[in-house]
Order: C-alpha cells, then structure tokens, then sequence
C-alpha cells in the first residue's frame, strides 16, 4: 500500500512540474521577483551597500531597510522587494526601425539606468528593466522615423541624448532615471549599402578630377 501511495504521489507531481516548466518556457521570460528569493525575515537583519529592501507590514507598505543593521518583527514584516542601487547595464535587443526616407534599418543599443526611488520602482510597474526596454525600444523607432538615413549616421550623439529625455519623462513615475543610452550597430540593406559606397566613390573620383 504505501508503494502504491508513492507511486500515485510522483504521478500527481510529474504533471505539475511539467506544467510549471511549460508555463515558464511559454512566457519566454523568467519572474524577475521570486518570492523564494527574497530574504527571509530573521530578526535581524543586515542589509548590503547599495541596496534597499522594501518591507510590508500585514500586506502593506512599512518602510525601506537602510543598508546596516535592521531589526524586524516576526510574523507581521515580510520583505517585499529587493532593489539594487547600482547602475544597472541593459542590452536592447536589435530591432527594425523605418526612417524619414523609407530605409529600414536594424538597429540595437546599451541602456544605462539607476533605481532613484525604490517604492515607485516597486509598486509602479511589475518589472521595471523590462518596462524600460520596451519604452527604449519605441522611442528609438519614433526617433529614427523622424531623420533621414543620412542624418542617423551625422546626428548620433543627438539621437542618444533625445532617447535619454524621453526615456526619462516615461519613466520619472517608476523611479527610474536612464543615464545613458549608446547606438551600438547600424546595419543597412545590401542594396543600400552598394549606393553608398558607389556615392562615396563617386565623390571621390569628383575630388580626383578636380585636383588633377
């Protein structure tokens, strides 16, 4: 009988595992905040540098633990949240962005970003690296929409600095502040590509003739 429970147990247990893995490669991204990785509340607690633990009490926000040591009633406080107070380094992943002139480019950056508030970076947005990208991503197609194809490659710094200030008024209600944000790699069309560099040739030859 109790081979048999056994075994009636790891079948009940097989398909909820497998349902648990399925979910997870369906939504194709990890839960950032896991409760099991949370800090379990101990008493006493010793918070590290550049971190900020949000605390609930019975369900509601309490306070933020300052890095040191922290003191904490068992039962009614739970840690909540996590959030780290470094500069965080995100890569936007390559996306295709259409400009003034009806070139479609495939483009990618870097995201530099800092948490300012950990309670608006908690309890306003689910996930807010992920939010961040996403509103990166946007900005960076209604920007390029914007310039001609010439102009992307002149105005760089320019477009850097526009993303930034729109990633920044986005983001102001989730406490985060976006320090900066880096084009990484422009890739032209083939055929595209072959005009430039017949222009470039062209104009060289142009110079060439001048000269001689």
């Amino acid at each position: 009988m109790a081979r048999a429970a056994r075994g009636t147990g790891a079948l009940l247990l097989r398909p909820t595992l497998v349902f648990l893995q399925g979910s997870v490669q369906a939504s194709g991204r990890v839960p950032r905040r896991a409760s099991s990785g949370l800090p379990r509340n101990t008493v006493i607690l010793f918070v590290p540098q550049q971190e900020a633990w949000v605390v609930e009490r019975m369900g509601r926000f309490h306070r933020i633990l300052e890095p040191g040591l922290n003191v904490l009633i068992p039962v009614l406080d739970r840690i909540r949240y996590v959030q780290s107070l470094k500069e965080i380094v995100i890569n936007v992943p390559e996306q295709s962005a259409v400009t003034l002139d009806n070139v479609t480019l495939q483009i990618d950056g870097v995201l530099y970003l800092r948490i300012m508030d950990p309670y608006k970076a908690s309890y306003g947005v689910e996930d807010p690296e992920y939010a961040v990208t996403q509103l990166a991503q946007t900005t960076m197609r209604s920007e390029l929409g914007k310039l001609s194809l010439d102009k992307v490659f002149r105005e760089r710094e320019s477009l850097n600095a526009n993303i930034v200030d729109a990633i920044n008024q986005a983001a102001d209600c989730w406490g985060i502040r976006c320090l900066r944000y880096e084009i990484k790699d422009i890739h032209v069309p083939p055929r595209v590509k072959e005009s430039m560099q017949m222009q470039v040739e062209a104009e060289r030859r142009k110079r060439a003739t001048v000269l001689e």
